[in-house]
Parts: structure tokens; C-alpha cells; sequence
């Protein structure tokens, strides 16, 4: 009997389009699990407990948190108040939080990216500054917006990635470039999480959850971005597709 492709659960944004709410993923997310992973990509609504988490669960082969233009909640992980204007969705916060966790008990394997990465951290009771480009001794992590995109999510500066981690493992090599397009980072790691990477400032810029059943990996920088043509992001696409794989056989 010929494999099936693994479901991979992709919780989406919440957004107003003129007076109604939308629901919705960015293509390169849904187009990197369907090329990159090899999986099926299946939006999921940012409807919270109404989806019934644990049933949800029972369906899936993986989860892919991805980047979003929001960023989390401070109230979740006791931060200051954001300044005005921040936007947020917490209609997001309220479905991928506990999702993160019930996934991980029970070995779905999951992959954060951007606000994914950081999701996964206040997920797991760690914090996160708000403005890193304002906190002293650290880069500014941000994309200039004024430039192309081929500008903004190119090559950015080096990570270099921890001994034993499973990233290394999989490019062979301590030091590779990633893209770097964000305004907050990692404050404080959250509880079972080991550090994967590190930018040349000390911020955190991937970590995996220790003790996890299966594949669960957070990167700050994205991936996602023409994964077809990068391999590091391609194996790393890869791994968690197998994973899914495999947690799909074995249900």
C-alpha cells in the first residue's frame, strides 16, 4: 500500500478585511510543508478551544506555527504593556499557547518560525523583550522595509549553532547565514528548552523542547522563504516532514 502524505496543521491569523474577520496562512508557509516537507498543509482557524484541541490533535501528523506581523501578547508571558499601536491577535494567542503544549504530551511534532519561535517560548513559560533593537549590546534584528523583498529575507548574519544539537547535525557545520527580520526576541528560555543556536549578539535564535517525543524546533529567522533553493532549510523542512511521517504511522 502506497504511503500517504503526512497532515501537517497550520494555525492561521486572525484579520479584519473590511468588516468581516479572515481567517488566513501565508502561502509560503502552506507551500514549504507541501514542497519542503512533503506533507499536506491544513489551515486551521484561529477559533481556540471551540475547535476541541484534543480532537484536533488526534488528526494531525504535525504542526507548523509560522511567522505573522503580530506579536504575542505580553500579558502571557507578564511583560510591559506594548505600545500603542502594536498589533496583536488574540484570537491566535488563545489557540496556539495551549495547542503548543497539548502537542508536544502527546508527540506531534511541531516547528515554530518567527512568532512561532516566540509562541513556543511563552508556551513553555519563557519571556521575551519587546524592542531588541533598543535592549543594549544586541544588533537590530529588523528587515529594512523600504528594500525588495530578495533584500529583506536575504542572508543577514551568521548563527552559530550549539554542539549536540539537532540543527547541527543536520548542516554538518557550526556557522551558517540566516535571514534576520524581527523586532523582539528571546528574554528569558522557557521551561525544557535547550538552545539550538545563538546570533553573534548571544540572542537565542533557535531551541528545541528537551525530553520531546518527537521533532520540536523553533527558528527566530524563517526557512520558509524560497526553501527550495536553500539547503539547510530544505533538511530542516525535511526532518520535520519525516517526523510527521512517522507520527502518522505510528496512530
Amino acid at each position: 500500500m502506497a504511503l500517504t502524505r503526512p497532515l501537517i496543521g497550520i494555525p492561521a491569523d486572525r484579520r479584519m478585511i473590511g468588516l468581516h474577520p479572515f481567517h488566513a496562512v501565508g502561502e509560503k508557509y502552506a507551500r514549504a510543508v507541501l514542497e519542503a516537507a512533503d506533507a499536506l498543509p491544513l489551515l486551521i482557524p484561529a477559533l481556540a478551544d471551540e475547535l476541541g484541541l484534543d480532537e484536533l490533535l488526534q488528526q494531525l501528523d504535525g504542526l507548523l506555527f509560522t511567522g505573522s506581523a503580530s506579536n504575542v501578547e505580553p500579558q502571557h508571558y507578564q511583560g510591559p504593556p506594548s505600545d500603542p499601536g502594536t498589533l496583536h491577535d488574540p484570537a491566535r494567542d488563545a489557540t496556539t499557547l495551549p495547542l503548543i503544549r497539548k502537542a508536544v504530551q502527546v508527540g506531534v511534532p511541531v516547528f515554530g518560525i518567527c512568532r512561532g519561535f516566540q509562541e513556543m517560548n511563552v508556551a513553555f513559560g519563557g519571556t521575551l523583550h519587546q524592542k531588541l533593537h533598543e535592549v543594549p549590546g544586541h544588533l537590530d534584528h529588523r528587515d529594512d522595509t523600504t528594500q525588495p523583498l530578495e533584500v529583506q529575507y536575504g542572508p543577514a548574519h551568521e548563527v552559530t549553532l550549539e554542539p549536540g544539537g539537532l540543527l547541527l547535525s543536520l548542516v554538518g557545520t557550526e556557522r551558517i547565514r540566516v535571514n534576520s527580520l524581527h523586532w523582539q526576541g528571546i528574554e528569558r528560555l522557557g521551561r525544557d528548552l535547550a538552545v539550538e543556536a545563538r546570533a553573534p549578539d548571544g540572542v537565542i535564535e533557535a531551541f528545541r523542547v528537551q525530553n520531546a517525543q518527537r521533532f520540536a524546533i523553533a527558528v527566530q529567522w524563517h526557512p520558509e522563504w524560497k526553501v527550495m533553493s536553500n539547503p539547510f532549510s530544505r533538511a530542516l523542512f525535511a526532518a520535520f516532514g519525516a517526523a510527521s511521517r512517522e507520527r502518522g504511522q505510528a496512530k
